[in-house]
């Protein structure tokens, strides 16, 4: 009895010149991708304990391709030793595989930016970016997109590989605070160290700006109609800058007015030349 069924399992129900499978060669493939599954997840559970969330949702992504890959090798293996001629199935296979190179070759390069990004940590959850004159906040780095939370609070869905062409200026790189200012011009004639002090009390009366960084007053230039200074001060959260900006030039133009200080608005000074009537004549009859 064992031996009859030894036989059946055994039996190859496909028997052609390429490609012989019999029962127990469908049973093997699946007990193998079984195995690699239960393996797989067995590695992934390892890091899950030692890698902190962040870290953990870089190598999650990682992983996921790691994971397409041992599949794949490990089908091609078993298939091979199980008697079929993978050899012919890639071969008749090259002009599809060609063909999908070319249509696929925007999504490979998202793919292989994303797995660049992880591994090169040079963009992190929670990152302030600017990209594309956009300014958002890094919700989620997925192996093809990444999806930023815009001022506006818009989603924005990146491809990766416009991380790999385009310039990016990552506002919180170097600290999670970021570095503003504020312009305004005053007229000629204003008292400019007043302007300094009503300037910086401005920003020092403004709870949302970290006082803890260095805020200074700079004299940016003499133009044509005033003159120009700048408060340069820290803001907790780039993405909160506007808004902040914003209360800034509320309290600028609240303390010059009660300090008598003009902001300066451009002026033409418009000379009229009076013409004797005689000359005028005179030129009419030439």
């Amino acid at each position: 009895m064992w031996q009859e069924i030894i036989d059946f399992v055994t039996t190859n129900f496909i028997n052609g010149k390429n490609v012989k499978i019999s029962i127990l060669d469908i049973a093997v493939v699946i007990v193998a991708i079984i195995a690699t599954q239960f393996v797989l997840k067995a590695i992934h559970n390892f890091f899950k304990k030692k890698l902190n969330p962040d870290e953990m949702k870089r190598f999650s992504s990682v992983f996921q391709v790691f994971k397409y890959i041992v599949y794949i090798f490990v089908v091609v293996v078993i298939l091979k030793e199980v008697g079929v001629n993978v050899g012919v199935f890639l071969t008749a296979s090259a002009a599809i595989f060609v063909g999908l190179g070319f249509a696929l070759q925007t999504f490979f390069q998202d793919i292989i930016s994303g797995v660049l990004i992880i591994l090169d940590k040079s963009l992190h959850v929670g990152d302030v970016i600017e990209i594309n004159d956009h300014v958002g906040e890094v919700k989620e780095i997925k192996l093809r997109t990444t999806v930023m939370i815009t001022r506006n609070d818009r989603v924005m869905i990146i491809p990766n590989h416009i991380f790999m062409q385009d310039p990016l200026f990552n506002w919180t790189q170097n600290k999670s605070s970021n570095r503003e200012k504020v312009s305004v011009g005053v007229a000629y004639g204003s008292d400019v160290k007043l302007v300094e002090k009503l300037l910086l009390e401005c920003v020092q009366s403004i709870d949302s700006i970290v006082k803890a960084e260095r805020i200074n007053v700079t004299f940016d230039d003499f133009a044509s109609s005033s003159l120009n200074f700048s408060i340069h001060f820290y803001v907790p959260n780039g993405l909160k800058a506007p808004g902040i900006q914003s209360e800034v030039r509320f309290k600028i133009y609240e303390l010059f007015e009660a300090n008598n200080i003009s902001i300066s608005f451009p002026q033409l000074d418009l000379h009229l030349v009076s013409t004797p009537k005689d000359f005028v004549f005179n030129k009419r009859n030439e």
